[in-house]
């Protein structure tokens, strides 16, 4: 295999020679996501939607071509699409209209391993409904899910199961099939925060079976726009607030104020990327990164790697002995390298682990990263490892 990554040279961002191995916090977008949101906003269709003239006619357009696109991405229809600020804030308009629909005695479930906006937003939606919020533990020696512990955790009291396709913090793939037979089984709904898991695996929810996706575009080489899927049964049965004269129909009826239309010129075209390059090549080429980097940290005398999973996307959460992580991922960024520290919003991972605020520092790479960055970050944390 070529030590480059795949399309490399598709990315304007990648050509300053830093090794970005911040991917777990955004990835670098794709030249075509960049020319769509100037084309678009160069075009002259910068209108609103549902005029009767040709400019507005237009951006309806691309509205609705970013939610068939999206939809295809991710087995949903194109009227389960919502588009938003951010997974975090989509998640919060989720779990603040569920509120009212939940009340003593039910329950929700959700993990450690969780990135925290599919944590808090959930516990506090449980604290005002007076619902109970239950978190399950991770095995202690892997770090992984039990799945036997998450079906044991959901009951028949349960409403809704919340968890990551992936973890953010350490690479974690979770197996979310037996999950979401047990939850379906007694009545639940299951929302996947796919947001680390997007750029690296196909998620289809229709295949699945969930209920609800959520994800960010910037993670898979677009926009700052956030993503939430289900079916428009679901979106409509639980209608959130919205202002009198907004659309009353979803997926509309979710979104608050003008859409940001640059943006989603920019998510069609990153979807079309990710769908040109294919989620083959990208898993072949990414099980190779994720070799080079877990071993090459793994044999670095001083080095702590929290979790051992079995299946993972290139992501590794580490420690170097008698170093902070905020020093480690600025003795890295002195060597032109970009990595990611603290405790990465796994808020509940980093509490269980007695990491605290400090956390770890973190280092995750994408599909357009080659063995030759790997080996240039684990050759710097050896180097920091050696004082």
């Amino acid at each position: 295999m070529h030590t480059d990554g795949l399309n490399r040279s598709r990315f304007p961002g990648l050509a300053d020679g830093w090794v970005r191995a911040d991917a777990p916090s955004g990835t670098q977008p794709v030249d075509t996501s960049i020319a769509a949101m100037q084309d678009y906003m160069a075009s002259g269709d910068t209108a609103n939607m549902f005029g009767r003239y040709r400019a507005s006619e237009a951006t309806t357009k691309l509205v609705e071509t970013a939610r068939r696109r999206v939809g295809e991405l991710f087995g949903a229809p194109s009227d389960g699409v919502v588009f938003g600020p951010s997974m975090t804030a989509l998640t919060f308009r989720l779990t603040h209209t569920l509120e009212r629909r939940l009340g003593p005695g039910d329950r929700i479930v959700s993990t450690r391993l969780e990135h925290d906006a599919n944590v808090r937003p959930w516990a506090i939606a449980a604290e005002r409904s007076g619902a109970e919020f239950a978190l399950v533990d991770l095995n202690p020696e892997t770090l992984e899910l039990d799945a036997r512990s998450v079906i044991e955790t959901i009951d028949e009291r349960t409403r809704w199961v919340a968890i990551g396709a992936a973890s953010n913090a350490l690479g974690t793939l979770n197996d979310l099939a037996p999950v979401v037979q047990r939850a379906h089984s007694v009545g639940a709904r299951v929302f996947v925060d796919a947001v680390a898991a997007a750029p690296h695996r196909p998620l289809d929810i229709a295949e699945l079976g969930i209920d609800v996706l959520a994800c960010s575009a910037y993670k898979w080489f677009g926009p700052h726009v956030g993503i939430l899927c289900s079916t428009p049964a679901l979106l409509a049965d639980v209608a959130p607030d919205r202002l009198a004269t907004s659309p009353a129909d979803p997926p509309a009826s979710w979104e608050l104020g003008t859409l940001p239309l640059e943006s989603l010129a920019g998510v069609i075209a990153a979807v079309d990327y990710v769908r040109e390059v294919g989620f083959e090549r990208i898993a072949a080429h990414e099980q190779a990164l994720t070799e080079a980097l877990a071993g090459g940290l793994a044999a670095i005398d001083g080095v702590q790697i929290f979790g051992k999973p079995a299946r993972r996307i290139p992501t590794v959460f580490f420690n170097v002995r008698g170093v902070r992580p905020g020093d480690v991922t600025g003795a890295l960024a002195a060597r032109r390298i970009a990595a990611t520290g603290g405790d990465v919003y796994a808020h509940e991972l980093c509490t269980a682990l007695g990491l605290g605020l400090d956390g770890a520092a973190r280092l995750g790479f994408v599909h357009y990263s080659g063995l030759d960055d790997v080996d240039r970050a684990v050759a710097a944390v050896a180097e920091i490892a050696a004082g």
